[in-house]
């Protein structure tokens, strides 16, 4: 089957390492179930593959790509959920919490097999190619938002890195959830949207905003740690699943996080449950996922160049 895969580790540039071209394809096992892919979506964890973080080279050629939906075994049309190892289910009982692509060769191929448990039906409000989206960036968001940072309507966030998924999921369900909107771009077209998509303002990164928030989703790092810690209220909180400018801010802001008892927590992707319920507000409220383009699966390493060098806005789609 015609798959794109990381074939080589290169931390410098890690497109080096990207092939396209026939992989065999993935074998019956019990208690998983192979999908016939329908649309893919493209994460910076699949950067993050091709450097070797978290891939090592004994597991080479991976199969790149977490996210998808597709048809199952019965005709479904389904959604993956791609952390495996979260239950027992399909696995063993002491299986290590993993993501697609790290022990398990990946979705951006025709056909993937994952555990049963890790499969759910897809809405059927939604396409292919935006349910395709949601298991990974937007998955994060809904996390950092309604389970981590506890926001509730009538709250104010700011959400840092407008472009990004991540981001741009934020923007969109926290819009959807009544939240006041906050968001920070260096791109003056990216602020643009990001207003289209639903902030109430949208700021330069390091601005000073109208009002202190109640909680800030961190992507960036490095660059916007410091505007994030002075950006919230007493007791806000800054929930943090990336550092895309880099993990050692000069200042840690200590003593602010400290004297205001600011809480600082860390976010990595989401439940099956939380995803569960990310598809059914997505359905029932109108919500979509940003898509910046769709392209077939073939044209793949056009989707990575343009995510790793930054110009896109929402998420990049892979068709089969």
């Amino acid at each position: 089957m015609f798959a794109a895969y990381a074939a080589r580790i290169d931390r410098d540039q890690p497109l080096n390492g990207l092939e396209l071209g026939e992989r065999p394809a993935p074998t019956a096992r019990s208690g998983w179930t192979t999908v016939n892919v329908k649309a893919a979506s493209l994460n910076h964890h699949d950067l993050w593959s091709l450097r070797g973080v978290g891939l090592g080279e004994e597991a080479l050629p991976m199969i790149l790509g977490c996210d998808a939906a597709g048809i199952d075994e019965d005709g479904n049309e389904v959604v993956i959920h791609s952390v495996i190892g979260q239950s027992g289910h399909g696995v063993g009982p002491k299986e290590p919490r993993s993501i697609l692509t790290e022990r398990y060769q990946g979705t951006f191929a025709e056909q993937v097999t994952v555990p049963a448990w890790n499969v759910l039906p897809k809405p059927k409000e939604l396409s292919f190619e935006e349910a395709a989206c949601l298991p990974t960036a937007w998955l994060t968001a809904y996390r950092m938002l309604f389970t981590n940072a506890a926001v509730r309507p009538g709250d104010s966030v700011l959400v840092q890195g407008a472009g990004g998924g991540v981001a741009t999921a934020a923007i969109v369900l926290g819009r959807a959830a009544g939240l006041r909107v906050y968001a920070t771009s260096r791109d003056e077209a990216k602020r643009g949207r990001a207003l289209e998509l639903g902030a109430h303002e949208a700021y330069e990164p390091g601005a000073r905003l109208p009002e202190r928030v109640d909680a800030v989703m961190e992507t960036v790092g490095a660059a916007t740690w410091s505007h994030s810690v002075k950006s919230l209220k007493p007791g806000g909180t800054l929930v943090i699943s990336g550092a895309t400018s880099g993990p050692n801010p000069k200042s840690a802001e200590l003593t602010r996080i400290f004297f205001l008892e600011l809480k600082v927590v860390g976010s990595t992707m989401g439940s099956k449950d939380e995803l569960e319920d990310l598809l059914a507000f997505c359905a029932g409220a109108g919500v979509r996922p940003v898509i910046d383009s769709v392209l077939p699966l073939d044209r793949a390493r056009e989707g990575f160049e343009k995510m790793a060098g930054g110009d896109l806005f929402g998420k990049i789609v892979l068709t089969v």
